[in-house]
């Protein structure tokens, strides 16, 4: 059952011209009608829930979604009554699969990027050089989120569904068939699976064989800047004009950049939510020699390189639980355990965590790998566990951070995320990573990525960083932003830490085996 919240982000909503921002997520969908040159807009959720029908599985209700989807887009359509409709941009998340028969009917759940449950097909492909063969090709780092291993995993656990699948869809394609009616994917969201060839911009021959599918059972690959038209069902459903144009858009990741302002050469976009991403903007594909980073894509010519690692500030969420008890008034003491961690010195005095809380990606990209504190000592209070969860975090993200440097010299990084309301968050993160750290409002995310994208695409904008000039707020208006700078011993500090985890990593392997 979906869940409505909505946020009312500006008195009186928009007038005159919209431009409409759908923006599909893991547990919400978020609609947002950007008044055209006006900064104002309103915003519509709907949520819904993760599901975990099986221990390490992580799937959606399909029809959850889809009511999701219009009835948040409905909302949006109706808040902004009087205004013209420029058209509907849109933004999923990625790396999920959903089996669907030849009516668009679906035969699975959604299959989401959390779902670990082809665990053994991403060994067993890490364990040939079929890995590395497949990283040249697609620049996406085998791993469970891999839509590839989700598909040979219902190719030899399902033959019997899987005979019945008409196209292997991921989220946004599903979105897009909602909408439409027409199945298709885009360059960035398909460029995301580790099937898609990024010389060709199709599907990889040798991904399909792997996978156990036919070529026609994927949807075509179409540019980020492709329009369809609204369907008449929908379009009477929502609200607005049949054959109303729908850009396809991008994956929520690449888009976050867009909305983070982490555009130009050597700045990073950096976003920390429950797990957590680094990503910058380069001119063409790039990929990492070690296979650390992947390579997305955004538009035609521009690309997305970074990582993503799967616990971020959830090991505070996760340390409220374990080491919470007495504190607040029985809600998650997020706030009481990050003051308590304040107090404690940069380095926790000799506490380490290895943040591997949940299937880990980027840079390591090897689920397998389980979390660990080290160095644990009597005095360690419970303060001390706290923020040596924070810095495993931020130590963690440094490593992408450290990586994307060897591909473009970083020279500052843009950081969005609820976590940075912490001081804490914001200190630690500025001393790992080195650099200066400027925490962003982010508040519309990709929602605003891909309606600046949208604009592009209809020819209203002649570039992405004009698109989000003029659907954000007027420059009066817009916060005065501060760098966080961290001081050089607490850097210098934090650069040792770091360079002690691969050899902690290699001690600790031992002995997790024997738990595995």
């Amino acid at each position: 059952m979906t869940r409505a919240v909505d946020v009312e982000t500006s008195p009186g909503g928009p007038s005159g011209e919209v431009m409409i921002g759908l923006d599909v997520g893991t547990t919400a969908t978020k609609v947002v009608a950007f008044g055209i040159g006006t900064g104002r807009r309103h915003t519509a959720i709907r949520e819904y829930p993760l599901l975990a029908p099986q221990p390490g599985w992580q799937v959606q209700d399909p029809e959850a979604i889809r009511v999701a989807v219009v009835e948040a887009l409905a909302e949006a359509v109706a808040a902004v009554d009087g205004a013209s409709v420029a058209g509907i941009a849109v933004s999923t998340a990625m790396h999920a699969v959903i089996g669907l028969d030849a009516d668009l009917s679906p035969l699975t759940s959604l299959i989401t990027w959390a779902d670990a449950r082809s665990i053994d097909e991403a060994r067993g492909l890490r364990a040939s050089d079929l890995a590395a063969e497949i990283y040249r090709t697609s620049g996406t780092p085998i791993h469970p989120m891999t839509p590839l291993t989700k598909i040979m995993w219902f190719s030899r656990r399902e033959p019997v569904l899987t005979a019945r699948v008409r196209w292997w869809a991921g989220l946004k394609d599903y979105v897009l068939a909602v909408l439409t009616g027409t199945v298709v994917t885009e360059l960035s969201s398909a460029s995301g699976t580790a099937m898609l060839d990024l010389g060709s911009r199709d599907w990889n021959p040798r991904a399909i064989e792997l996978a156990g599918i036919r070529a026609d059972q994927l949807p075509p690959v179409l540019p980020t800047t492709a329009t369809l038209a609204l369907s008449r069902d929908i379009a009477e459903a929502v609200g607005l004009p049949a054959g109303l144009p729908v850009v396809v858009g991008a994956a929520d990741g690449p888009l976050g950049n867009i909305g983070t302002g982490a555009m130009a050469p050597g700045v990073v976009g950096l976003s920390l939510g429950t797990s957590g991403a680094v990503r910058m903007v380069v001119d063409k594909p790039r990929l990492d020699p070690a296979g650390r980073l992947f390579c997305y894509a955004l538009t035609d010519t521009q690309w997305i390189v970074g990582g993503a690692i799967s616990t971020g500030g959830v090991a505070v969420r996760w340390g409220g639980d374990v080491f919470g008890g007495g504190l607040g008034d029985g809600s998650p003491p997020d706030a009481e355990l990050l003051a308590l961690a304040e107090a404690v010195p940069p380095g926790s005095d000799g506490l380490l965590m290895l943040p591997y809380l949940l299937a880990e990606r980027a840079p390591l990209w090897d689920p397998d790998l389980a979390g660990a504190y080290l160095g644990i000592r009597i005095g360690h209070t419970r303060g001390h566990f706290v923020r040596a969860a924070v810095e495993g975090v931020a130590l963690q993200l440094s490593t992408i951070v450290e990586a994307l440097d060897r591909i473009e010299p970083v020279r500052s990084v843009r950081a969005t995320g609820g976590v940075f309301r912490s001081v804490l968050w914001r200190r630690v993160l500025a001393g790992a990573l080195g650099r200066p750290v400027t925490v962003t409002g982010g508040a519309e995310g990709s929602a605003l990525g891909v309606a600046a994208l949208g604009l592009l695409a209809l020819d209203r904008v002649d570039d992405l960083a004009s698109g989000v000039e003029v659907l954000g707020p007027p420059p009066e208006a817009r916060p005065v932003e501060v760098p966080e700078v961290a001081s050089p011993s607490e850097v210098a500090l934090y650069r040792s830490l770091r360079a002690s985890v691969p050899g902690l990593l290699a001690a600790y392997d031992d002995v997790a085996r024997l738990f595995a």
